[in-house]
């Protein structure tokens, strides 16, 4: 009973962070991990019960939906859902153990993209966007990271949008759609396997649904620097505790 309520203060904590920067699975994660499931069957429990919480969370949002200065929002839609798919029948094909050995490397690749975006970007006056083509494929290398491994897309999405020309409030909203549909075509294909966990993600997606409309709200209101920041530091503290765990530490 202890991990399940855990779990639920997890997924609504997570609510609230996809909604306003994404890395809510940084929470759920682990959390799915202590009710004792394998890396994997955590990811995969993870990714179908965030999935609720996401959609909410973007149709709250839906108003500040942009396309990019080149190329439209449908476009990356459609990126999304083919990116999903096929990330998530790689992650159905790779073994539990390996998978494991990945996932620290995938938490600090996407924390240090997040650091990278936040913090040292230098943006010119007169520098140009990132263009429709080098969009669509950060799009779509996004999206196959995303159906593989939920950690860090909205991340790294913000990332790529704002460097696409998009300012953080409308990126943060496109995110949220673009997350939500990348993660129903590596749900749709996740429902048919054994890994899911029903009773976490019962317990997880009712409590992230709550924590997205609370994000929502606040997407308007929140400081910004200080969200980073925490987002930063949650970053690089799961994968020192998930190098930790691959060692036996």
């Amino acid at each position: 009973m202890i991990t399940f309520v855990i779990l639920f203060v997890a997924a609504f904590c997570a609510g609230v962070q996809n909604a306003l920067a994404g890395g809510g699975s940084f929470l759920t994660f682990p959390a799915l991990m202590l009710t004792g499931l394998d890396a994997r069957a955590a990811n995969i429990t993870s990714t179908v019960a965030l999935f609720p919480g996401q959609i909410t969370t973007g149709l709250a949002g839906r108003k500040n939906v942009s396309d990019l200065p080149q190329l439209s929002f449908k476009a990356l839609f459609v990126i999304s859902l083919i990116g999903g798919v096929l990330g998530a029948i790689l992650l159905l094909v790779t073994p539990v153990s390996v998978f494991e050995f990945l996932i620290p490397w995938l938490v600090l690749f996407a924390t240090f993209v997040f650091l990278w975006g936040s913090f040292f970007r230098k943006v010119k006056e007169n520098s140009k966007p990132l263009g429709p083509i080098g969009a669509s494929f950060a799009q779509l290398g996004i999206s196959i990271y995303g159906g593989y491994f939920g950690g860090g897309i909205g991340i790294l999405m913000l990332a790529a949008l704002t460097i696409a020309g998009l300012d953080v409030r409308k990126a943060g909203a496109t995110k949220n759609v673009l997350a939500g549909v990348m993660n129903a075509s590596a749900v749709l294909i996740f429902l048919f396997s054994k890994d899911v966990a029903w009773t976490q993600v019962m317990i997880a997606s009712i409590a992230s649904i709550a924590g997205g409309q609370l994000g929502a709200f606040a997407l308007k209101r929140v400081n910004e620097k200080i969200l980073r920041v925490c987002i930063i530091i949650l970053g690089f503290g799961l994968a020192i505790g998930l190098f930790m765990k691959a060692h036996g530490a």
